[in-house]
């Protein structure tokens, strides 16, 4: 399908397109904080690090309401580039994909419905204790899997967590996969020394070496993870029994799949990696070779292009900054699958400049 691009295990992943091609998902969207995003330097996910606690729930509002209530304007990175949900929002819209926001656990609420899990928020993983009830939550989410999984024919799962790729790191050293310098991160200059300094002493707190979790991925979690990994593993273990998931992210995918496979590996069969062109092209990171270590799924890329846009807050995304989140390539995919490809990266790309000059560009 164009503007669809096979970036790992292409005969897999054209199956996988295939099962999606005019079928309607449900998309939910994963949010949740972590302390961790606080960090100075960790996260480019808020304006300041101390907004990071308003980026999810705003971005949950976007995708919804198609503004934000909790926050003026939308989430924006330092450099004031807008956030991914503006991509998510205008290919859901495009396609009327319905919309499911579940919270892992939230210091601000988003002003819409929403499924609660009944998490908290994340702590500083420097302390090695993260999630303070990692169990619940995935317990949770997994009877939401279950249910959902009879709404829709597939599920598309997104996230939003400032600090996400570190935490992720974290899970994936403590579950054995070798991950450093393969994150990604919202930043051009991707702060991996900081990450893995930050995970390394959350690590040492914990008294886990490298791969000591492989088989226990709650206890990687709670001590080094945040609380969107727990409530997003759980939707995709009960879902994938009845319907595809699949996972739109980047490289914080990693842990997910960790967790999921040491939980179950069987369901594997039934996922997919859907993201950006610009995480799969992003020279600083390896979301292959963080996945191909844990499974062979196949890794779908929506060939999204900001090069010709009028704007400069989007022709910045051709330049490293953001990337992915909120579920931003996998919800293009999904658009342009269930429109059997009437929904092209053009207008997307016209859908996206809509929405961005009514929401951002200065009036």
């Amino acid at each position: 399908m164009q503007g669809i691009v096979l970036a790992h295990n292409e005969t897999k992943g054209r199956t996988f397109l295939d099962q999606l091609s005019g079928k309607k998902p449900l998309f939910a969207c994963v949010i949740g904080v972590t302390e961790t995003a606080k960090i100075p330097g960790i996260s480019a996910a808020g304006k300041y690090p101390e907004l990071t606690d308003y980026t999810p729930p705003a971005d949950a509002e976007l995708l919804q309401l198609g503004k934000c209530k909790c926050i003026p304007g939308v989430p924006v990175t330092p450099e004031g580039i807008p956030t991914p949900a503006l991509i998510t929002m205008s290919a859901l819209k495009l396609a009327n994909i319905p919309v499911l926001v579940v919270s892992g656990g939230l210091r601000v609420n988003p002003h819409i419905p929403f499924l609660n899990l009944n998490g908290k928020p994340g702590r500083d993983i420097r302390t090695g204790k993260a999630v303070e009830n990692a169990e619940e939550i995935l317990w949770r989410a997994k009877i939401a899997g279950e249910n959902l999984s009879k709404t829709a024919d597939y599920l598309v799962i997104g996230e939003s967590i400032p600090g996400g790729t570190t935490t992720a790191l974290g899970v994936l050293l403590a579950m054995g996969v070798d991950a450093r310098g393969k994150v990604s991160s919202s930043m051009p200059s991707n702060p991996h020394e900081l990450k893995i300094k930050t995970v390394e002493e959350g690590l040492k707190a914990s008294k886990i070496e490298f791969g000591t979790l492989a088989k226990d991925p709650i206890k990687a979690i709670s001590c080094v993870g945040d609380p969107m990994i727990a409530a997003f593993a759980g939707l995709v273990l009960g879902a994938t029994d009845k319907v595809p998931v699949l996972m739109a992210g980047g490289t914080q995918m990693g842990a997910v799949l960790a967790v999921i496979k040491a939980i179950n590996p069987d369901v594997l069969d039934n996922v997919a990696i859907g993201t950006t062109r610009w995480i799969v092209t992003d020279k600083t990171a390896d979301l292959k070779g963080i996945t191909t270590q844990i499974a062979d799924i196949p890794i779908l890329a929506a060939d999204i292009d900001f090069s010709q846009s009028r704007f400069e807050g989007l022709r910045a995304y051709e330049t490293g900054i953001v990337k992915e989140g909120v579920g931003a390539g996998g919800a293009a995919v999904a658009a342009m699958a269930k429109s059997e490809g009437s929904i092209t990266k053009e207008s997307l790309l016209r859908e996206i400049e809509r929405n961005y000059e009514r929401l951002v560009a200065p009036k």
